[in-house]
Formats: structure tokens, C-alpha cells, sequence
């Protein structure tokens, strides 16, 4: 059995066992009215940037990458990253103090690499 299927089938069971209200997450419907939201269909649900690190998706990549540890998350410092990776030219971006709290808050960030090469790459961070 995987871990999905792990997951909806104790879900299931929970459904029987507990009152709607005891697993309502704040969501809500066109009409104002809460909808119970089960724990897998949170998508961000099990991603947590302090403990797991980060994820970065860079846009019209070509080979650059981007690594952002959990360590410095937690730091919480301005730092700047080399993104050159394989590519043959390098850009830097700049994570400042407050996309790291928006990190540590397991909150997705977008910042724009610097203009290296005559170009830029849009880039998404978000927690694993």
C-alpha cells in the first residue's frame, strides 16, 4: 500500500470515527460556507522550509541552479547565491531577511535573478 492510499484510507476511517468538525480547516466556498479540507488535499501540508530545506524552480532556466538550505533558512540572513550551475555564464540572486521569514513561515517567495548576460531568470522558492 503507498502512502497515498495510506493516507485517504485512515482518512476514511476518521470520517466515521470524529465529528465533521474536529478536521474543518479554514477554507471556504464561493458561498461563505466552510468545506472540510482533509489533510491531503493540502498540498502544502507536509512542506515545512525550517525542517525539510526548500525546492527552486528557475524560469527559461538553462542550466542554472539554485540551492537554499534549511540552514539558511533558519539563519535568516540577506545572503546572495551564485545560481551558474552548468550553464556557461553565472547570474547571483539576493534572499533577503524577509523572503527568509516568508520561507520560515512555509510560505513560497519569487525573486528575479540579477541581469548578468544581458538577460534575467524569474525564480520561485518554496519549502519541501
Amino acid at each position: 500500500m503507498n502512502r497515498k492510499t495510506f493516507i485517504k484510507k485512515t482518512a476514511g476511517a476518521m470520517l466515521v470515527a470524529l465529528p465533521v468538525a474536529s478536521f474543518i480547516a479554514c477554507s471556504s466556498s464561493d458561498d461563505g460556507t466552510a468545506t472540510p479540507m482533509l489533510p491531503e488535499e493540502d498540498p502544502q501540508a507536509e512542506a515545512d522550509c525550517g525542517a525539510n530545506g526548500t525546492n527552486s524552480s528557475i524560469g527559461g532556466n538553462h542550466g542554472h541552479t539554485l540551492v537554499v538550505s534549511k540552514a539558511d533558512v533558519a539563519a535568516g540572513a540577506e545572503k546572495t547565491y551564485s545560481i551558474q550551475g552548468s550553464s556557461g555564464h553565472d547570474h547571483t540572486v539576493t534572499l533577503t531577511a524577509a523572503n527568509f521569514t516568508t520561507l520560515m513561515n512555509n510560505s513560497a517567495i519569487s525573486v528575479v535573478s540579477s541581469n548578468d548576460d544581458s538577460h534575467t531568470h524569474s525564480i520561485s522558492v518554496s519549502c519541501a
